[in-house]
């Protein structure tokens, strides 16, 4: 039997999973703020957050960007979309989008597509 802070990390991520699906498909205008993934997981922020943070070692926007990335990263190498149509599916203005890319995967978009090109 699962206890119950592994419960809360497990419907975060499945919550991540189909939000981050929800946006790129544009089924949602945007990202939720990690209160509202709170809220809509009928527990407060704070507890979210020393859940996430006790079971994993990492904060729970860790995961929300790790996630973005992933999901970005895939458009990148798998798509034809330009980097700017990439970012917007993900709400971001394309400078802020690379420069969160870049922060995160230290490349920018560009670069990241063309290194990882076959």
């Amino acid at each position: 039997m699962m206890k119950r802070s592994e419960e809360i990390v497990s419907q975060y991520f499945m919550f991540l999973e189909k939000h981050i699906q929800d946006v790129i498909s544009e089924k949602v205008p945007e990202f939720l703020e990690l209160n509202e993934i709170a809220d809509s997981l009928a527990i407060s922020h704070k507890h979210l957050t020393d859940t996430v943070k006790k079971e994993t070692g990492q904060h729970p926007c860790y995961f929300y960007d790790e996630k973005i990335i992933q999901e970005a990263q895939s458009m990148l190498v798998n798509s034809s979309k330009s980097v700017a149509e990439i970012a917007r599916i993900f709400t971001y203005d394309p400078s802020n989008f690379s420069k969160f890319f870049k922060k995160m995967t230290g490349l920018t978009p560009g670069r990241y597509r063309v290194s990882n090109k076959i």
